[in-house]
């Protein structure tokens, strides 16, 4: 019998996103139910009581939350292809220190840049940078951040090159100037196709982005 896979999740999440891509990575076929976060639907709310947040993946009926642990679930359950953690424990504990880092870092830095004016905005712009340059530094000449092999630490940051053009828009910044290697990452990413399939155009959400902004602005 086949498994039955239902990812819950939002089409702007980067948290999503990930689940995606190591969805498209391994081959797993599954549903995908778009989730109105401003309306949370009751599957949402019995799946997650606790957070009560996406990504939700339901695996067989029961219910995994936490993008991070979704991935290492599915490497664990779903082994036989691409796995994504190293197989090393020191590796493997390295790798998760890395996507705890940006875990608490981008997004969180992110949304200052959107969100901020002023000073606010000169020094939330200048925390992602020395963000985004201590990944570089962490990548070194590496193809990936796991060495050869696109990985557990590439899936985890991967969705916010998605949000790259409106970081550099709000925060009058070229990351590729600032980072070229980080974008050299991410361009070898786009190449496989679980990524290029699955990450929006930077464009189309930049606009969203804007248009939001404005809205917040105006309240």
């Amino acid at each position: 019998m086949a498994d039955e896979v239902i990812l819950l999740g939002s089409w702007l999440s980067p948290f999503a996103t990930r689940v995606k891509i190591a969805l498209a990575e391994k081959e797993i076929e599954y549903e995908s139910r778009e989730e109105d976060l401003s309306n949370k639907s009751p599957v949402l709310l019995k799946m997650n009581p606790v957070n009560k947040q996406i990504p939700v993946l339901i695996h067989n009926g029961k219910p995994v939350c936490e993008s991070l642990i979704i991935v290492q679930y599915m490497d664990e359950v779903w082994n036989h292809k691409s796995p994504l953690l190293p197989s090393d424990p020191y590796q493997r504990a390295h790798a998760r220190f890395w996507v705890d880092y940006i875990d608490k870092k981008v997004y969180s830095l992110g949304k200052l840049l959107f969100t901020s004016t002023g000073a606010a905005l000169e020094l939330a712009k200048n925390d992602l940078l020395g963000c985004f340059k201590l990944l570089e530094g962490e990548l070194g000449d590496k193809p990936y951040y796991g060495g050869e092999t696109f990985g557990f630490v590439d899936v985890a940051l991967i969705p916010f090159y998605t949000f790259f053009y409106s970081f550099e828009q709000f925060g009058n910044f070229s990351v590729v100037t600032e980072c070229p290697k980080l974008v050299a990452w991410a361009h070898r990413c786009m190449e496989k196709e679980c990524v290029s399939n699955t990450l929006l155009d930077q464009h189309k959400v930049y606009d969203f982005m804007l248009e939001r902004k404005k809205k917040l602005e105006a309240q």
